[in-house]
């Protein structure tokens, strides 16, 4: 039965254009729509805003200052209803939904995503919201990516790229910033670099900011004045801004997360969850307004100062101008201080109820008060070392960001791009990176990953960990690999490579049992020795004996682990019982195939039979213990175990590898057990391992 080809595919066979021209011209659509898509979205967030705040207090005096409690709410009851009918993925930052998209679905989005996600963020960030506008953006150019490769029926390989194409595009468009907005896709999305991917995403995120540009002006997003390291040793404080920036990125990241917990796993209706979340955030920012020397007392005073758009309190929205401000050494110690604790949560109340808009944005404020705040007491500390303050506001906020998304090479170029200043590059290299590692170092998810992992979907280097574990070798090895034996002459093994032209072979050893490896590198290292007698060399010469191994009941990502530190690119496998004798052979064009498999088994829901790691269910749940000494299960097989009908024991750690239990595995101490099963049924099967042995 065939499938009914879309018109867009069917006339690009009839066309036929060469590969690369294709795809660079549907990298110039892209970024030029989504550079279009930005402009209507910025201006639109402005509308809004100014319709909320500026005519509704003009409208209304008397609701006075309660109108910053009412206007939020009043937004989030119309994104709640728009993001629970009619595009779920439109919820919270956008960023995650697009990752999942990428590596799950073949960089498939629906449509009718871009549209709902301009809406409901323009709602919410207008109205108040704690958000940024990157992420919407990055969402809705890698929705427009998407769609344009699927009406052209393209592969996965280059909807992908497309994707990638839409989200530089978007941060290009949004901060004016294209050298980032590359840096942002090939950091945080694509994972690996490839040249002709790198083409195409650098023209889109070129188009997205001409058409910006076109629009909103050539200018950089902050007015900043020239600052410059005052001394050499001034970098012993930027380190230490960038210690205190990690610790403050975790802070955001947990912080969001649980409020992203809280509000999912509260039984309340979807499309008004939004609403509560602005709730909070209404009675944070009526109560900020009544801090000393922060709010007003008058409609009056309104009038009189700058314009009311303006007025709005420092933790809503975007918090661009009150960036600026920071930048720039004009505010307060204090207010800073109270800012860095106040705004995360504030983009919590925002986004952990289920509100739309970007953490990109935040993050930067983030960062620019933590590092005035800082700079200020460094500045007071050693006026002449330390230099102004404005100087660690801007470094903070590529430590902050870089921190949270764990991308600092896009920390460093959206801060050097949005400042047009080139002077404090040092110290923002060294800052952001210093953040992203310790970050990294002390919590591994990003904000970007935290959401996916909740959800069980666990992401390293563009690959679902869940996939590459629920992937046993044992499934894709070749069980018949080339094997040549260490007494053969070389010439046996030139001829070998020549004949076959795979580019490693096992070596055995006289009983057919695993001696060593040899590859065609080790050969041509021996060809180029000249002062070598090559006629009397043998294979066991030139091979490397004990090899690294893995077993085939291992996941494929226990392989891709001990392939990485030396970059091998084979690995003979070889059976528990007999560590030397050889089993087969697993190689990167299997491991690539096998997370096509897993891909294809999460597809299909086969998820107990492939050993991919299982979802949370309503009534279904996981469990987790390590056997101590003296408890039943140690020593014991799995069949000899009295566990209920509606538990699997899903996983053995043990020694650092995990192992997927049959019925003949004997347990041990310390392994660290994984069952799951009925909620009711767990606290059974935990008993069953952990109760005192007989005679123990």
């Amino acid at each position: 039965m065939s499938s009914k080809r879309r018109p867009g595919g069917l006339l690009l066979d009839k066309i036929s254009p060469p590969e690369g021209l294709l795809l660079l011209i549907l990298a110039m659509l892209i970024g030029a729509a989504t550079g279009l898509a930005a402009v209507f979205f910025i201006r639109l967030i402005a509308l809004i805003q100014g319709w909320s705040y500026s005519t509704i207090q003009f409208t209304f005096p008397r609701l006075g200052m309660w109108s910053h409690v009412l206007v939020p709410v009043a937004g989030a009851l119309l994104v709640g209803p728009l993001i629970a009918w009619f595009a779920r993925e439109a919820k919270g930052h956008g960023v995650p939904e697009v990752m999942q998209a990428l590596v799950l679905r073949g960089g498939r989005i629906r449509p009718r995503v871009a549209l709902a996600k301009i809406v409901a963020s323009a709602l919410c960030i207008g109205t108040g919201g704690s958000a940024g506008r990157e992420g919407p953006i990055v969402q809705v150019g890698s929705a427009l990516g998407s769609t344009m490769g699927q009406l052209l029926h393209l592969s996965d390989e280059r909807i992908r790229n497309l994707v990638s194409c839409g989200a530089a595009a978007g941060i290009a468009a949004t901060f004016n910033a294209p050298i980032a907005g590359v840096a942002f896709a090939i950091e945080v999305l694509m994972s690996e670099l490839q040249v002709r991917m790198f083409g195409n995403v650098v023209i889109s995120a070129v188009a997205a900011s001409i058409v910006s540009q076109i629009f909103l002006g050539a200018r950089p997003a902050f007015t900043v004045p020239t600052y410059t390291m005052h001394s050499p040793l001034s970098i012993f404080f930027y380190l230490l801004l960038g210690l205190v920036a990690a610790l403050v990125g975790i802070m955001f990241i947990c912080m969001l997360g649980w409020f992203e917990d809280l509000f999912d796993n509260w039984r309340f209706p979807l499309a008004l969850k939004p609403a509560v979340g602005a709730l909070l955030l209404g009675l944070l920012g009526f109560g900020y307004l009544h801090l000393p020397g922060i709010g007003f007392r008058s409609i009056t005073e309104f009038r009189l100062e700058m314009p009311l758009i303006e007025n709005i309190p420092h933790v809503y929205g975007a918090g661009f101008t009150f960036i600026e401000e920071a930048l720039q050494g004009r505010v307060d110690f204090w207010l800073l201080a109270l800012l860095v604790i106040l705004k995360p949560l504030a983009t919590s109340f925002t986004l952990g109820s289920g509100n739309s808009g970007g953490v990109f944005a935040p993050s930067l404020f983030i960062g620019a008060v933590l590092g005035g705040a800082m700079g200020t007491l460094f500045s007071a500390w050693q006026p002449e070392l330390a230099g102004p303050p404005g100087a660690y506001a801007l470094v903070g906020m590529a430590a902050v960001f870089s921190a949270c998304a764990r991308a600092p090479l896009t920390a460093m170029l959206i801060v050097f791009e949005m400042s047009n200043d080139y002077s404090l590059i040092l110290p923002l290299m060294i800052t952001a990176v210093m953040a992203s590692y310790l970050a990294q170092h002390l919590y591994p998810d990003s904000i970007y990953t935290i959401k996916l992992t909740r959800r069980g979907i666990r992401f390293s280097q563009g690959r679902d960990m869940d996939i590459m574990q629920g992937v046993m070798v044992g499934e894709v090895m070749n069980r018949n690999p080339v094997t040549i034996r260490r007494d053969q002459p070389l010439a046996e093994l030139y001829q070998q490579f020549q004949e076959t032209h795979f580019l490693g072979f096992p070596v055995l050893d006289e009983q057919g049992l695993l001696w060593g490896i040899v590859t065609l590198q080790d050969m041509e290292k021996a060809l180029s020795q000249s002062a070598i007698n090559l006629r009397g060399l043998k294979v066991e010469d030139v091979a490397v004996s004990d090899p690294v191994t893995v077993y085939p009941d291992e996941p494929i990502w226990s392989a891709i682990q001990k392939m990485a530190p030396r970059d091998l690119a084979r690995l003979p496998v070889v059976s528990r019982d007999e560590k030397r004798r050889l089993l087969g052979l697993i190689s990167r064009s299997d491991i690539l195939r096998a997370y096509d498999v897993g891909i294809v088994r999460k597809q299909r829901g086969q998820l107990l039979e492939g050993h991919v790691a299982l979802r949370k269910q309503e009534y279904n749940g996981f469990a987790e213990f390590r056997l101590r000494k003296g408890q039943r299960a140690i020593g014991a097989l799995l069949r000899e175990l009295d566990l209920p009908e509606s538990v699997n024991v899903v996983s053995v750690e043990r020694d650092g590898t995990i192992l997927i239990p049959r019925g003949g595995t004997r347990f041990a101490e310390g392994d660290i057990v994984t069952v799951f099963g009925r909620k009711e049924s767990l606290r059974r099967a935990r008993e069953e391992f952990t109760r005192p042995g007989k005679g123990k």
